[in-house]
């Protein structure tokens, strides 16, 4: 079943029919602690790059996020690389009136140089419209060499740690797709240089857990040191939904089931959206035989991670396509 497909029905269904008219309150939407921030999150994040799409108007990206917060989601996720910088715009467009205090707003940079970063700082802060980034993370951490280079003297760590001090960004994290290991890579350089990121962002989801896993390798590391969990790619983008195992739903439940403050998913439309705001008011707590009933249905499609192509291919690699916005 894929991600239309699965709308047509579970969508239309007159459990989310007073989503979809207005009526659902904020309180439908559980929150959870970001991790040593101690701020507080909606389970379920609305992801920026799909804001962005060309085949998304402006007009429904502003729709698509305002609904959101009106429906209860307050967490934000978003990228200075997301389609050429658009969907930032976009973003600041709906944060106008009002609702950017409603919100806990994350956003990410490519630099790896203190000068690069600082200016694409600047540049979400203007494209977004505000005076300060909640969470700023430095993304796409896909390189053996990437730790090294942001702590380096005159890295972008550098940078962000001025940016804090001025009141820019609130607190400092890292993402990436590619390897449990660059991961933890990151986390020890951060250590060996006296500092503990506030958060991490990663591929959580069923194909996950069977492929060179971040839950397994990663997840206990975050535990250990209470750094916040994003949990992203829930679906892969579509490819998971490709293998026909496992529905969209199945997907966010089991991501929001694991110790995640947050999971972050792409709406390019407003039953998209409709869609992620059923996920985090039906969710409850999977039991052991749930997860592995679960897993067991993705085992075999997992195992070459064919679906996982973040981690197999530089499908998503947008820094490696241009290496420029490194610096």
């Amino acid at each position: 079943m894929n991600r239309r497909n699965f709308l047509k029905s579970a969508l239309a269904a007159v459990t989310i029919l007073p989503v979809l008219r207005g009526a659902a309150s904020a309180s439908d939407v559980p929150r959870r602690t970001l991790g040593r921030t101690g701020e507080k999150v909606s389970i379920v994040g609305i992801g920026g790059y799909h804001l962005g799409r060309p085949n998304v108007t402006e007009a429904t990206s502003i729709r698509i996020v305002r609904m959101g917060i009106d429906g209860g989601i307050n967490f934000l996720d978003n990228c200075w690389d997301y389609n050429g910088g658009i969907s930032e715009i976009r973003m600041g467009k709906a944060l106008r009136d009002g609702y950017r205090e409603k919100v806990f707003l994350m956003t990410k940079l490519d630099g790896r140089n203190a000068r690069t970063a600082a200016q694409q700082l600047d540049d979400s802060l203007r494209r977004l419209q505000t005076d300060r980034i909640d969470l700023i993370q430095f993304h796409e951490i896909i390189r053996n060499s990437d730790p090294q280079l942001i702590f380096a003297p005159g890295g972008a760590l550098e940078a962000m740690l001025n940016a804090r001090q001025a009141g820019k960004v609130r607190y400092i994290g890292f993402t990436g797709h590619k390897s449990p290991e660059i991961h933890l890579a990151m986390l020890r350089t951060a250590f060996a240089h006296g500092f503990t990121f506030d958060t991490v962002q990663m591929p959580l989801n069923v194909m996950d857990a069977h492929f060179d896993s971040f839950e397994a390798k990663v997840l206990p590391a975050l535990g250990a040191h209470n750094i916040g969990v994003i949990g992203m790619k829930s679906m892969g983008d579509h490819f998971i939904l490709n293998s026909k195992v496992v529905s969209p739903i199945e997907c966010l439940h089991y991501a929001m089931n694991l110790p995640t403050s947050v999971v972050v998913t792409g709406c390019d439309s407003v039953p998209i959206l409709m869609q992620a705001l059923q996920a985090a008011s039906s969710f409850q707590p999977m039991t052991k035989q749930q997860v592995a009933a679960l897993l067991a249905t993705t085992a075999q499609s997992a195992r070459s991670g064919q679906y996982e192509l973040y981690k197999t291919s530089q499908h998503f690699d947008g820094t490696y396509a241009n290496p420029q916005w490194l610096g």
